[in-house]
C-alpha cells in the first residue's frame, strides 16, 4: 500500500462575498513531493496556500495534513471552527514564505530566525541559535547573520525568509511567489536555495511563475483557473504534451 500522503484537500471552496475564489479544489502531495502551482492571476493559487496555512478559513471540503483536519473539529455530525490556539499549533505544521519577505526590519537575520522557535516553541535560547546558524550556512547567510534587513539585498532577505520558516520544523513548506518581488538578478539565489531544500527531501508546495523551476524541480504541476484545478500532472508531460485547451493556451501565451 502507498503511504497517505502528507496533505489531502477535498473539494476546497472559499468565497469573499460574491467571489467564488475556490471551487472544488482536490489534490494531495505526497512526503517528499514537490507541487508547483500555476495558473494567470486571480485563479486561486494564493488563496489556496493561505486556506492551507489557516491564514484564510476554507467554508466548503476538507483539508487534512497527516491526517488530521484542519481547522474544524467534527462533533455531533457537525463541524465546529476551532480556536485560535488550536489553529495556531495546527499552523506549525507548515511553513509559508511570502512575496514580500516580511523580517523584523529592528532584528538582525540570526534574531529573525530564532524569533518563532523561542517564542512559539519555548526552545532554550542557545539550540534555537545553534539552529539557526545551521539553517542560514544552508542557504548561504551565514556571514551574514548580523546583518539587518536593510543591509541585506532582496535575495538575501527571502533566503533568511526561508531559514526562519525552516526554523520551525514544519512538515510542509509553503512557498507564495517567492521571487516575484526580486529583481531578475536576484532570482537565482533564491531558487537555488530551493533546489537544495527539495534536493534535502523537503516537502513543498510552490506557487510560481518561474515554469523552468517547475520542469526542473517540480515532481507535479498543478495548473489551477478561476478557482478550480484545471489539469494536474508530471512536470514535464504537463509543460510538454498538456491535455487541456486551457492549459494549452495559457502556457502558449507565458512560453510564446
Amino acid at each position: 500500500m502507498s503511504a497517505p500522503p502528507l496533505l489531502r484537500a477535498w473539494r476546497v471552496g472559499k468565497s469573499f462575498g460574491t467571489h467564488r475564489a475556490l471551487e472544488d479544489v482536490t489534490l494531495e502531495v505526497a512526503r517528499g513531493e514537490v507541487v508547483c502551482l500555476i495558473g494567470p492571476s486571480g485563479s486561486g493559487k494564493t488563496t489556496f496556500l493561505r486556506c492551507v496555512n489557516q491564514l484564510e478559513r476554507y467554508d466548503a471540503g476538507g483539508l487534512w495534513i497527516g491526517g488530521e483536519l484542519l481547522g474544524f473539529r467534527e462533533a455531533g455530525g457537525r463541524l465546529h471552527p476551532l480556536p485560535e490556539r488550536e489553529i495556531a499549533r495546527q499552523r506549525r505544521s507548515t511553513g509559508m514564505v511570502f512575496q514580500r519577505f516580511n523580517l523584523f526590519p529592528h532584528m538582525t537575520a540570526l534574531e529573525n530566525v530564532i524569533e518563532g522557535p523561542i517564542r512559539a516553541l519555548r526552545r532554550p535560547r542557545a539550540e534555537a541559535v545553534a539552529e539557526a546558524r545551521r539553517l542560514l550556512d544552508r542557504v548561504g547567510l551565514f556571514n551574514r547573520q548580523d546583518y539587518y534587513p536593510a543591509a541585506l539585498s532582496g535575495g538575501q532577505q527571502q533566503r533568511v525568509a526561508i531559514a526562519r520558516a525552516l526554523a520551525m520544523r514544519p512538515e510542509l513548506m509553503l512557498f507564495d511567489e517567492p521571487t516575484s518581488a526580486l529583481d531578475p538578478e536576484l532570482v537565482g539565489e533564491v531558487l537555488g536555495a530551493m533546489r537544495d531544500l527539495a534536493r534535502s527531501g523537503s516537502t513543498m508546495l510552490v506557487v510560481t511563475h518561474e515554469l523552468g523551476f517547475a520542469r526542473e524541480v517540480g515532481n507535479r504541476i498543478v495548473f489551477m483557473d478561476a478557482g478550480r484545478v484545471v489539469e494536474s500532472g508530471p512536470s514535464q508531460a504537463l509543460l510538454t504534451s498538456p491535455q487541456e485547451e486551457r492549459t494549452r493556451n495559457f502556457l502558449s501565451a507565458v512560453l510564446g
